[in-house]
């Protein structure tokens, strides 16, 4: 069972008191933005084996959206942390590279 703790009301929920967004730190596209662009922002996403941010929703709770860092093969979870907050705090990064030494953070798509 995935447990997840709410930044913004310091719950521990379980992932039945969640709701999944999908991917984390997206670039939005704009109406400057071609088809071929808007077509990657709305279907392309990564699916990684390993590290990735995911965007949840505290549902049976405070009903805010928060992010949070985890693998996908382990379900280990190294952090949560506001929506609002552009890329992940440097706790999170540093509790990612405890564990996975060789892990380096890549925000090229968030820029």
């Amino acid at each position: 069972m995935l447990i997840l703790t709410c930044p913004y009301c310091g719950v521990k929920a379980e992932e039945t008191e969640l709701a999944p967004g999908g991917e984390a730190h997206l670039k939005r596209v704009g109406p400057e933005g071609d088809d071929q662009q808007f077509e990657g922002y709305l279907f392309a996403r990564k699916n990684p084996k390993g590290v990735h941010f995911e965007r949840w929703r505290h549902a049976y709770g405070c009903g805010k959206w928060f992010l949070a860092a985890r693998d996908t093969n382990t379900l280990q979870v190294f952090g949560t942390y506001k929506a609002q907050t552009p890329y992940p705090t440097d706790e999170i990064v540093a509790e990612i590279q405890k564990s996975r030494p060789d892990w380096k953070p890549d925000w090229s798509a968030a820029e």
